[in-house]
C-alpha cells in the first residue's frame, strides 16, 4: 500500500444522473470498472454527491422549486443510504467493497478530528475497502447551498496528502467564457495562478447539483496550497477516469 499514490475523486450530481433525475447505475458500474483497474496503482477516496438525487427518486418526487434548507436536509437523510446501497451492490460485483464516512467542516477545524478521519481512512486502506465521502448535510447547510462537495474534495485530499485530486463535472474544464453560450469560449488546459481564472467561475445551472466552477476553482484553491495537483474532467464519457490518466480527453490541470 504505502508505494501506492493517493488519489481523490470528486463525482457530482449531473454525472451520477447523466443529466437526468434520476441515479444511473450504469454510470456507477463505470466508477466500479475503472476503480477496480486504479486499486492497483492508488489508494483511493470518493467523494460522492446525489443523495438528494437518490431520494427524489426512491420517493418518485420531481424537482422541487423551494429552496428550503430543512427540505433539501430531509431528502439528504432519506437519499444517503439509498445511495450507498447502490454503490455497495454495483461495487461488490467488481469484487469492491465501499464504506461510508460523512463529515463537516467542523471536524477539518479541530485537530483531533482530524487524526481519527486520517487514522479512519488509513484503516479502510489497510482492510481493502473504499472510502465514500460525503457532506453531512443533515448539519452541514453550506454544503447544500453551495456545492462544498468540491471543497471538501479539496480539503480531504490536503489532509490525506493525495497526489492527485479530480473533480469530475459535465464540462471538459475550465473556459474563458461559457461554451454553451459563447462559440469563441477557448479551452485553457492548465492553470498555474488561481488569481488568473477566478473570474472566470460561474454557478450551477444543474437542477441537481449545487456546484459550479467556483466552487471547483476554490477546490484548487485548495489544493494548490498544498501542492496538490487538481483536475477537472468531463464525466460524460465512458472510462472519465482512466481516459484522463492516460490524456486520452481533454481536461483543465491545476498545480504550481
Amino acid at each position: 500500500m504505502e508505494d501506492k499514490k493517493i488519489l481523490v475523486i470528486k463525482v457530482g450530481s449531473s454525472t451520477l444522473t447523466r443529466g437526468s433525475q434520476m441515479i444511473s447505475r450504469g454510470k456507477i458500474e463505470d466508477l466500479a470498472r475503472q476503480f477496480a483497474i486504479l486499486k492497483d496503482k492508488y489508494k483511493i477516496v470518493l467523494v460522492s454527491s446525489g443523495a438528494v438525487a437518490a431520494a427524489k427518486q426512491h420517493l418518485n418526487w420531481a424537482v422541487q422549486k423551494t429552496q428550503e434548507v430543512a427540505h433539501k436536509q430531509a431528502l439528504s437523510a432519506i437519499g444517503q443510504p439509498i445511495l450507498m446501497k447502490i454503490y455497495q451492490e454495483v461495487f461488490q460485483d467488481y469484487n469492491l467493497h465501499v464504506a461510508q464516512c460523512l463529515l463537516t467542516y467542523y471536524d477539518f477545524r479541530n485537530e483531533v478530528n482530524r487524526t481519527n478521519i486520517l487514522s479512519t481512512i488509513h484503516s479502510l486502506w489497510e482492510s481493502d475497502f473504499i472510502p465514500i465521502i460525503n457532506e453531512n448535510d443533515t448539519v452541514a447547510t453550506q454544503e447544500i447551498r453551495f456545492g462544498d462537495n468540491d471543497k471538501l474534495a479539496g480539503k480531504v485530499a490536503s489532509l490525506i496528502g493525495a497526489d492527485l485530486c479530480i473533480l469530475v463535472s459535465d464540462i471538459d474544464g475550465l473556459y474563458t467564457a461559457d461554451p454553451r453560450v459563447d462559440e469563441k469560449a477557448e479551452f485553457i488546459y492548465e492553470v498555474d495562478e488561481i488569481d488568473n481564472v477566478r473570474h472566470l467561475a460561474g454557478d450551477s445551472v444543474s437542477g441537481l447539483g449545487s456546484g459550479g466552477m467556483k466552487s471547483k476553482i476554490d477546490a484548487a484553491e485548495i489544493c494548490m496550497h498544498d501542492n496538490i495537483e487538481m483536475w477537472i474532467i468531463n464525466g460524460d464519457s465512458e472510462s472519465f477516469v482512466t481516459q484522463a490518466i492516460d490524456k486520452k480527453i481533454p481536461f483543465t490541470s491545476f498545480k504550481k
